[in-house]
């Protein structure tokens, strides 16, 4: 997924049970199935943060799937998500889970 039209990145931090349930690699899996580019890493604050890059549709998808469901194990407290904005061609090859 290089260019295209109708293209969006959007940041996101999602608060709760979502450390130590396998949650970025849901995330990362579910970014995958929806052709989405990216990142996700566990912050100091027992939150999840990420990066979302695709297709405007994939990317209101992937954000129900981090605020209303997650990983089977998880507990979805909050979502947020920030910086949505239009992009001419995604600036990441995959979706990626940071250490």
């Amino acid at each position: 997924m290089a260019e295209g039209g109708n293209l969006v990145s959007v940041d996101f931090e999602i608060y709760g049970k979502v450390q130590g349930v396998f949650f970025r690699r849901d995330t990362q899996k579910q970014a995958k199935k929806l052709h989405l580019v990216g990142w996700v890493m566990n912050t100091h604050r027992n939150t999840v943060l990420g990066q979302l890059q695709g297709p405007a549709d994939a990317v209101k998808l992937m954000r129900h799937w981090l605020s209303k469901e997650g990983s089977p194990k998880s507990r979805i407290d909050k979502a947020e998500f920030r910086d949505e904005r239009p992009i001419t061609k995604t600036t990441y090859k995959n979706f990626s889970v940071k250490h």
